[in-house]
Formats: structure tokens, C-alpha cells, sequence
């Protein structure tokens, strides 16, 4: 994991003013947030090194922005907010679908049947969706996101985020059933 960044020169503005946290406490932040946006930015670009540079430029631009004081958990939402953009950008410049997981160097040689190989085929499910129903999936059941703060990084309405989540849900389901993965498979 990479260490922070220096905190930024503001030109005039302190940068307890610009930022409205110390240096301890920006430190502090990204120790408790940069794993998660990175395996945040990882499952959702399905590549490693493209999650770090989102990693870098997502705090890089939390530290630019003239952000009144606000508690952890709205700057939070505010630094994935920003990594959802800046990913967003990223598909749609470069019409960028996802490289399925076994095509990472980590996984090349790994024994089919080992636990990394079913790993790999849930990648590749996840990989059928797009981008931002995986963003949706991830924010809500691995970083254990609210709605509402679901709809503050994605920029959905929050009574819109329930459905959305629910026929998401329904359809990686389906898409698990097709592959094998159904109750009736199961002993």
C-alpha cells in the first residue's frame, strides 16, 4: 500500500482552512480509507494498477477541494464520490471493459481447482455487469454503504438505490444459476 500524500501547498489558505482536518488527522483518514477505496477501485476497474492511480488522484483531488468542515463520515462519502467519478471518466474515455481476473499476472498459473478458481469465476460474473451496478453491489455489501450514502457517491436518488440494488441482485443471481451455482447445485 502506497503512503499518503503530502498535503498540498494552497496558495494563501492554510491547510487546516482548505481542508478543514490536520495533517494528523488527513493521515488518520487515509489509514482507515485507502485499503477499502482501493479494493473499491479494484473490483470495480477489475484492474489492480488502475485502482491505485484512481487511489492517488481520488485523495490528491479530496486535498485539492475547498471543503468545509464536515465529520469522517461525509468526507468519506465525499473521497468515494470522487473515485467514482474519476472511474466513470475512465470507461467512458477509453470504452474500457474489464479484464477478467485469471488475465492478472496474481492469478496466472493458479490451480483450477483451488479456491482462486472459483473466485475467478464469480470475477468473471461480475464482470457480465456494469460497471456502475457493480459500484452499487460493492458500496452496499462489502463496504456496508446506507442508501444514502450509496446515493451521495453515485449521485442517484436515495429512494432510487433500493430497486436498483434489488434487480441487480436478481440478475447476478441468474447469471450465477446459468453458470452452476444455483441451490439446486448444492448438497
Amino acid at each position: 500500500m502506497t503512503h499518503p500524500l503530502p498535503l498540498p501547498a494552497t496558495g494563501g489558505a492554510g491547510v487546516s482552512e482548505c481542508l478543514a482536518m490536520t495533517e494528523a488527522e488527513f493521515r488518520d483518514f487515509y489509514t482507515l480509507t485507502a485499503r477499502p477505496l482501493k479494493s473499491y477501485l479494484s473490483r470495480l476497474t477489475g484492474n489492480p494498477a488502475l485502482a491505485e492511480d484512481l487511489l492517488q488522484e481520488s485523495f490528491y483531488r479530496l486535498l485539492r477541494a475547498s471543503l468545509p468542515a464536515m465529520e469522517a463520515a461525509a468526507r468519506k462519502s465525499y473521497l468515494y464520490r470522487i473515485a467514482t467519478n474519476l472511474a466513470r471518466d475512465h470507461f467512458r474515455a477509453s470504452k474500457f471493459q474489464p479484464a477478467p481476473l485469471e488475465d492478472h499476472p496474481h492469478f496466472a498459473g493458479e490451480d483450477p481447482t483451488s479456491a482462486a478458481h472459483l473466485s475467478t469465476d464469480i470475477q468473471n460474473v461480475l464482470n457480465e455487469i456494469k460497471p456502475n451496478e457493480r459500484e452499487l453491489m460493492w458500496l452496499a455489501y462489502v463496504e456496508g454503504a446506507s442508501h444514502r450514502e450509496i446515493a451521495a457517491v453515485t449521485g442517484l436518488k436515495e429512494a432510487s438505490v433500493r430497486p436498483l440494488l434489488f434487480r441487480v441482485r436478481q440478475k447476478l443471481a441468474a447469471l450465477l444459476r446459468e453458470r452452476g451455482f444455483g441451490k439446486e447445485n448444492q448438497q
